[in-house]
Protein backbone atom coordinates (compact mmCIF):
# COMPACT_ATOMS: atom_id res chain seq x y z
CA UNK A 1 0.00 0.00 0.00
CA UNK A 2 2.82 2.39 0.90
CA UNK A 3 4.56 1.64 -2.40
CA UNK A 4 1.31 2.19 -4.32
CA UNK A 5 0.74 5.51 -2.53
CA UNK A 6 4.28 6.67 -3.31
CA UNK A 7 3.88 5.73 -6.98
CA UNK A 8 0.56 7.58 -7.18
CA UNK A 9 2.06 10.74 -5.68
CA UNK A 10 5.04 10.54 -8.05
CA UNK A 11 2.73 10.24 -11.06
CA UNK A 12 0.59 13.14 -9.84
CA UNK A 13 3.64 15.35 -9.41
CA UNK A 14 4.92 14.38 -12.86
CA UNK A 15 1.56 15.21 -14.45
CA UNK A 16 1.49 18.56 -12.64
CA UNK A 17 5.00 19.42 -13.81
CA UNK A 18 4.14 18.46 -17.40
CA UNK A 19 0.96 20.55 -17.29
CA UNK A 20 2.99 23.62 -16.32
CA UNK A 21 5.83 22.93 -18.77
CA UNK A 22 7.11 25.99 -20.59
CA UNK A 23 8.73 25.61 -24.00
CA UNK A 24 8.61 29.27 -25.00
CA UNK A 25 5.38 28.96 -26.99
CA UNK A 26 2.00 30.56 -26.43
CA UNK A 27 0.47 27.11 -26.87
CA UNK A 28 2.31 25.85 -23.79
CA UNK A 29 1.08 28.85 -21.79
CA UNK A 30 -2.55 28.34 -22.86
CA UNK A 31 -2.24 24.67 -21.91
CA UNK A 32 -0.85 25.65 -18.50
CA UNK A 33 -3.76 28.07 -17.98
CA UNK A 34 -6.33 25.44 -18.93
CA UNK A 35 -4.70 22.85 -16.68
CA UNK A 36 -4.66 25.39 -13.85
CA UNK A 37 -8.43 25.79 -14.31
CA UNK A 38 -8.88 22.00 -14.28
CA UNK A 39 -6.78 21.75 -11.14
CA UNK A 40 -9.01 24.23 -9.32
CA UNK A 41 -12.14 22.36 -10.42
CA UNK A 42 -10.65 19.15 -9.03
CA UNK A 43 -8.58 20.26 -6.03
CA UNK A 44 -9.91 23.69 -5.11
CA UNK A 45 -8.26 27.09 -5.40
CA UNK A 46 -6.12 26.86 -2.26
CA UNK A 47 -4.12 23.81 -3.33
CA UNK A 48 -3.94 24.92 -6.95
CA UNK A 49 -2.72 28.45 -6.29
CA UNK A 50 -0.08 27.14 -3.90
CA UNK A 51 1.09 24.78 -6.66
CA UNK A 52 1.03 27.23 -9.57
CA UNK A 53 2.42 30.27 -7.72
CA UNK A 54 6.04 31.24 -7.18
CA UNK A 55 7.46 32.78 -4.02
CA UNK A 56 6.70 36.30 -5.34
CA UNK A 57 3.32 35.82 -7.02
CA UNK A 58 0.82 38.61 -6.38
CA UNK A 59 -2.94 38.05 -6.34
CA UNK A 60 -5.38 40.95 -6.14
CA UNK A 61 -7.99 40.07 -3.46
CA UNK A 62 -8.78 42.96 -4.05
CA UNK A 63 -5.49 44.59 -2.97
CA UNK A 64 -2.24 42.93 -4.03
CA UNK A 65 -1.04 40.25 -1.62
CA UNK A 66 1.49 37.43 -1.83
CA UNK A 67 -0.35 34.40 -3.22
CA UNK A 68 1.28 31.77 -1.00
CA UNK A 69 0.67 33.87 2.12
CA UNK A 70 -2.95 34.50 1.17
CA UNK A 71 -3.89 30.93 0.27
CA UNK A 72 -1.93 29.32 3.10
CA UNK A 73 -4.24 31.18 5.49
CA UNK A 74 -7.45 29.98 3.79
CA UNK A 75 -9.30 27.23 5.64
CA UNK A 76 -10.47 25.37 2.56
CA UNK A 77 -10.26 25.51 -1.20
CA UNK A 78 -13.12 26.62 -3.45
CA UNK A 79 -13.71 24.89 -6.79
CA UNK A 80 -16.77 26.67 -8.15
CA UNK A 81 -14.96 29.05 -10.50
CA UNK A 82 -14.34 28.30 -14.17
CA UNK A 83 -12.65 30.34 -16.86
CA UNK A 84 -11.33 30.14 -20.40
CA UNK A 85 -8.58 32.22 -22.01
CA UNK A 86 -9.39 33.95 -25.31
CA UNK A 87 -6.30 36.18 -25.60
CA UNK A 88 -2.73 35.08 -24.93
CA UNK A 89 0.77 36.19 -25.90
CA UNK A 90 4.29 35.14 -24.94
CA UNK A 91 7.53 37.09 -25.11
CA UNK A 92 10.07 36.17 -27.75
CA UNK A 93 12.41 35.23 -24.88
CA UNK A 94 9.82 32.73 -23.64
CA UNK A 95 10.13 33.89 -20.03
CA UNK A 96 6.97 36.02 -19.86
CA UNK A 97 3.39 35.69 -21.06
CA UNK A 98 -0.19 36.60 -20.26
CA UNK A 99 -3.68 35.22 -20.74
CA UNK A 100 -7.06 36.85 -20.27
CA UNK A 101 -10.69 35.91 -20.81
CA UNK A 102 -14.08 35.45 -19.08
CA UNK A 103 -14.69 33.66 -15.80
CA UNK A 104 -17.80 32.36 -14.05
CA UNK A 105 -18.48 31.62 -10.38
CA UNK A 106 -21.25 29.07 -9.82
CA UNK A 107 -23.54 29.05 -6.80
CA UNK A 108 -27.00 30.11 -5.73
CA UNK A 109 -26.36 33.26 -7.74
CA UNK A 110 -23.89 33.02 -10.62
CA UNK A 111 -21.24 35.70 -10.91
CA UNK A 112 -19.29 36.71 -13.99
CA UNK A 113 -16.22 38.68 -14.87
CA UNK A 114 -12.95 38.93 -16.76
CA UNK A 115 -9.56 37.75 -15.52
CA UNK A 116 -5.95 38.60 -16.28
CA UNK A 117 -3.04 36.32 -15.46
CA UNK A 118 0.62 37.15 -16.03
CA UNK A 119 2.97 34.18 -16.09
CA UNK A 120 6.74 33.73 -15.85
CA UNK A 121 8.83 30.73 -16.76
CA UNK A 122 10.65 29.30 -13.76
CA UNK A 123 12.87 26.24 -14.03
CA UNK A 124 11.08 25.16 -17.21
CA UNK A 125 7.57 25.57 -15.81
CA UNK A 126 4.99 28.33 -16.07
CA UNK A 127 4.34 30.03 -12.74
CA UNK A 128 1.85 32.80 -12.00
CA UNK A 129 3.34 36.26 -11.49
CA UNK A 130 0.11 38.25 -11.15
CA UNK A 131 -3.55 37.22 -11.06
CA UNK A 132 -6.67 39.36 -10.85
CA UNK A 133 -10.31 39.43 -11.88
CA UNK A 134 -12.86 42.17 -12.60
CA UNK A 135 -16.57 41.55 -12.08
CA UNK A 136 -19.18 42.10 -14.79
CA UNK A 137 -22.64 41.08 -15.90
CA UNK A 138 -23.06 37.85 -17.85
CA UNK A 139 -21.05 38.27 -21.07
CA UNK A 140 -23.24 38.73 -24.14
CA UNK A 141 -20.54 39.03 -26.78
CA UNK A 142 -18.63 36.04 -28.13
CA UNK A 143 -14.91 36.78 -28.44
CA UNK A 144 -12.84 34.69 -30.82
CA UNK A 145 -9.62 33.15 -29.49
CA UNK A 146 -6.48 35.12 -30.25
CA UNK A 147 -3.41 33.15 -29.23
CA UNK A 148 -0.34 34.85 -30.70
CA UNK A 149 2.94 32.95 -30.97
CA UNK A 150 6.26 34.84 -30.59
CA UNK A 151 7.65 36.11 -33.89
CA UNK A 152 11.03 34.54 -33.10
CA UNK A 153 13.13 33.40 -30.17
CA UNK A 154 15.60 35.82 -28.62
CA UNK A 155 17.33 35.83 -25.24
CA UNK A 156 20.20 38.24 -24.56
CA UNK A 157 23.36 36.34 -23.70
CA UNK A 158 24.79 38.95 -21.38
CA UNK A 159 22.58 40.68 -18.83
CA UNK A 160 23.87 41.76 -15.41
CA UNK A 161 21.83 43.26 -12.58
CA UNK A 162 22.73 46.81 -13.61
CA UNK A 163 21.47 46.25 -17.15
CA UNK A 164 18.28 44.58 -15.92
CA UNK A 165 17.57 47.49 -13.58
CA UNK A 166 18.15 50.01 -16.36
CA UNK A 167 15.84 48.00 -18.61
CA UNK A 168 13.01 48.18 -16.05
CA UNK A 169 13.61 51.90 -15.55
CA UNK A 170 12.57 52.42 -19.18
CA UNK A 171 9.10 51.06 -18.35
CA UNK A 172 8.80 53.17 -15.20
CA UNK A 173 9.80 56.24 -17.20
CA UNK A 174 7.24 55.37 -19.89
CA UNK A 175 4.46 55.16 -17.31
CA UNK A 176 5.64 58.37 -15.65
CA UNK A 177 5.39 60.08 -19.03
CA UNK A 178 1.90 58.62 -19.53
CA UNK A 179 0.78 59.93 -16.15
CA UNK A 180 2.16 63.39 -16.92
CA UNK A 181 0.30 63.40 -20.23
CA UNK A 182 -2.92 62.36 -18.49
CA UNK A 183 -2.58 65.38 -16.21
CA UNK A 184 -1.87 67.84 -19.02
CA UNK A 185 -4.01 66.42 -21.83
CA UNK A 186 -6.69 64.44 -19.99
CA UNK A 187 -8.03 61.07 -21.11
CA UNK A 188 -7.07 61.81 -24.73
CA UNK A 189 -3.47 61.06 -23.71
CA UNK A 190 -4.27 57.33 -23.77
CA UNK A 191 -4.65 57.66 -27.54
CA UNK A 192 -0.89 57.95 -27.91
CA UNK A 193 -0.18 54.87 -25.79
CA UNK A 194 -2.80 52.27 -26.73
CA UNK A 195 -2.20 49.65 -29.40
CA UNK A 196 -4.96 49.35 -32.00
CA UNK A 197 -5.99 45.95 -30.61
CA UNK A 198 -5.67 46.87 -26.92
CA UNK A 199 -8.01 45.40 -24.31
CA UNK A 200 -9.53 47.10 -21.25
CA UNK A 201 -10.88 45.21 -18.23
CA UNK A 202 -12.97 47.53 -16.08
CA UNK A 203 -15.38 46.49 -13.29
CA UNK A 204 -18.98 46.15 -14.39
CA UNK A 205 -18.08 45.73 -18.06
CA UNK A 206 -17.27 42.98 -20.49
CA UNK A 207 -13.81 43.12 -22.02
CA UNK A 208 -13.53 46.24 -24.18
CA UNK A 209 -11.43 45.55 -27.27
CA UNK A 210 -9.89 48.05 -29.64
CA UNK A 211 -8.32 51.46 -29.19
CA UNK A 212 -11.37 53.33 -30.47
CA UNK A 213 -13.83 51.58 -28.14
CA UNK A 214 -11.55 52.04 -25.14
CA UNK A 215 -11.16 55.76 -25.77
CA UNK A 216 -14.92 56.07 -26.26
CA UNK A 217 -15.48 54.32 -22.92
CA UNK A 218 -13.05 56.62 -21.11
CA UNK A 219 -14.40 59.76 -22.75
CA UNK A 220 -17.96 58.83 -21.82
CA UNK A 221 -17.43 58.57 -18.07
CA UNK A 222 -13.93 59.58 -16.91
CA UNK A 223 -12.71 63.10 -16.25
CA UNK A 224 -9.23 62.44 -14.87
CA UNK A 225 -6.96 59.51 -14.03
CA UNK A 226 -3.88 59.69 -11.85
CA UNK A 227 -1.48 56.74 -11.69
CA UNK A 228 0.81 55.84 -8.80
CA UNK A 229 3.08 53.04 -9.94
CA UNK A 230 4.09 50.45 -7.33
CA UNK A 231 6.16 48.02 -9.38
CA UNK A 232 7.22 46.92 -12.84
CA UNK A 233 8.92 44.05 -14.61
CA UNK A 234 10.07 43.33 -18.14
CA UNK A 235 10.72 40.26 -20.27
CA UNK A 236 14.31 39.38 -21.13
CA UNK A 237 13.31 39.62 -24.79
CA UNK A 238 12.46 43.31 -24.25
CA UNK A 239 9.13 43.06 -26.06
CA UNK A 240 6.68 42.84 -23.13
CA UNK A 241 6.50 44.46 -19.71
CA UNK A 242 3.98 45.09 -16.99
CA UNK A 243 3.34 47.63 -14.27
CA UNK A 244 0.96 47.71 -11.31
CA UNK A 245 -0.12 50.32 -8.83
CA UNK A 246 -3.03 52.47 -7.71
CA UNK A 247 -5.17 54.63 -10.01
CA UNK A 248 -7.35 57.45 -8.76
CA UNK A 249 -10.24 58.03 -11.15
CA UNK A 250 -12.39 61.17 -11.15
CA UNK A 251 -15.65 60.58 -12.99
CA UNK A 252 -17.60 63.24 -14.83
CA UNK A 253 -20.30 62.82 -12.17
CA UNK A 254 -18.02 64.37 -9.48
CA UNK A 255 -17.35 60.93 -8.01
CA UNK A 256 -13.86 59.68 -7.19
CA UNK A 257 -12.77 56.06 -6.83
CA UNK A 258 -9.48 54.28 -6.24
CA UNK A 259 -8.50 51.17 -8.20
CA UNK A 260 -5.62 48.76 -8.23
CA UNK A 261 -4.38 48.44 -11.80
CA UNK A 262 -2.18 46.20 -13.90
CA UNK A 263 -0.97 47.41 -17.29
CA UNK A 264 0.78 45.26 -19.90
CA UNK A 265 3.02 47.05 -22.38
CA UNK A 266 4.18 45.80 -25.78
CA UNK A 267 7.19 47.19 -27.63
CA UNK A 268 6.41 48.53 -31.09
CA UNK A 269 8.57 48.43 -34.21
CA UNK A 270 9.66 52.03 -33.54
CA UNK A 271 10.88 50.97 -30.04
CA UNK A 272 8.05 52.80 -28.26
CA UNK A 273 6.14 51.04 -25.48
CA UNK A 274 2.36 50.83 -25.88
CA UNK A 275 -0.48 49.49 -23.75
CA UNK A 276 -1.95 46.21 -24.91
CA UNK A 277 -3.94 45.34 -21.75
CA UNK A 278 -5.30 47.50 -18.95
CA UNK A 279 -7.03 45.93 -15.95
CA UNK A 280 -8.65 47.69 -12.99
CA UNK A 281 -10.00 46.27 -9.73
CA UNK A 282 -11.49 48.32 -6.85
CA UNK A 283 -8.93 49.18 -4.18
CA UNK A 284 -9.80 48.44 -0.57
CA UNK A 285 -8.70 51.02 1.98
Amino acid sequence: MKKLFSTTVAVALAVSAFAQKSDGTTKSLVNAEKDFAKSIAKNGDKESYLEYSSANTLVFRPNPVNAKTFYASQEKGLNNVTWEPNLAKVSRSGDFGFTTGPYQVDGAEKKYGQYLSIWKAENGKWKLAIDLGTSSNKPLNKVNDNFVEPKDHFVPKFRNEKELKASKEIILTTEKTLNTMLKTHGIAAFGGFLTNDARLLFPGNEAIDGKGKILSFYNGMVDKINLKTTGADKSLGSDFAYTYGVATIDYKTDLRESFNYVFIYEKAADASWNLIVQAFVPAER
